[in-house]
């Protein structure tokens, strides 16, 4: 079996001797045309995967910030045929790994067999889908069989260690390691259990983990070590970008700060 794009990626950006990366910003965000500007600007800046949220009316994990940008996104119309599309204009013109993350309701109506063709097709190496579990999560494996697009698992501080074993078994690209009991969004300071899960997930899965949720500055996942290989940030990015900020210094911080 081929490598993982997303899992080189990642394993590329540790041998030069730091975190991966992972931006996060959902389709669409602050407006249409600028959101390709700061997904070039990301990857350009040295993004090693982008996620590009797919927006959703009923967001489940979704903390205000995230939560508030997609709902935006939504009423300007931005949709999953959209987001597709544009990829396709813009195949191969990016470095980093392109994820889409979304609740499963968005792909399931477009179709689950279109949407691994479609997917393939715009380049987009991996989906994240955080509130489908792993029993349900059959029927879009089979639509994504052999289109080099990876069904990336989520687990959690309160994934119990039989169901950590189902989801090493299953986990291509990487695995989505979240933080906090609760929904995305900057947190001072992470739960003091992550640490110890993290000691136990490290050595069941093969593929990298990734840290997200409530992450905002490289020193706060500095005591994790090597217990990670790849950090997610979302919120910190928008609350940026809304301020006026740019992605480009938001990379700056990360691949000067996140050893």
């Amino acid at each position: 079996m081929a490598m993982s794009i997303l899992t080189e990626r990642i394993q590329a950006a540790n041998a030069s001797g730091r975190k991966a990366v992972i931006p996060y910003l959902p389709a669409g965000f602050p407006d249409g045309a600028r959101f390709w500007d700061e997904i070039a600007a990301l990857d350009s800046g040295g993004a090693d995967v982008i996620e590009i949220g797919v927006p959703f009316s009923d967001p489940v994990a979704d903390g205000p910030v995230v939560e508030k940008a997609s709902l935006d996104c939504l009423t300007r119309g931005v949709n999953l045929a959209w987001i597709l599309s544009e990829l396709q204009k813009r195949k191969g013109g990016f470095k980093a790994g392109i994820v889409l993350m979304g609740y499963y309701n968005p792909f399931l109506q477009y179709g689950l067999e279109k949407l691994g063709r479609d997917c393939a097709a715009a380049g987009v190496a991996g989906l994240i889908i955080p509130d489908l579990p792993i029993e349900e999560m059959g029927p879009i494996r089979a639509a994504l069989e052999g289109t080099g697009v990876e069904l990336v698992c989520l687990i959690g501080l309160n994934t119990p260690k039989e169901r950590l074993a189902m989801y090493a078994e299953a986990a291509r690209g990487f695995v989505y390691f979240v933080s906090v009991l609760g929904t995305t969004g900057v947190r001072e300071s992470l739960p003091q259990e992550v640490l110890a899960k993290l000691g136990e997930v490290r050595p069941l899965f093969k593929v990298p983990v990734a840290l997200g949720f409530g992450i905002s500055r490289p020193e706060q996942v500095a005591p994790f070590g090597d217990l990670i290989d790849a950090v997610v940030i979302g919120s910190a990015l928008i609350k940026m970008i809304d301020a006026g900020g740019d992605a480009a210094k938001f990379m700056g911080g990360w691949l000067s700060g996140g050893k």
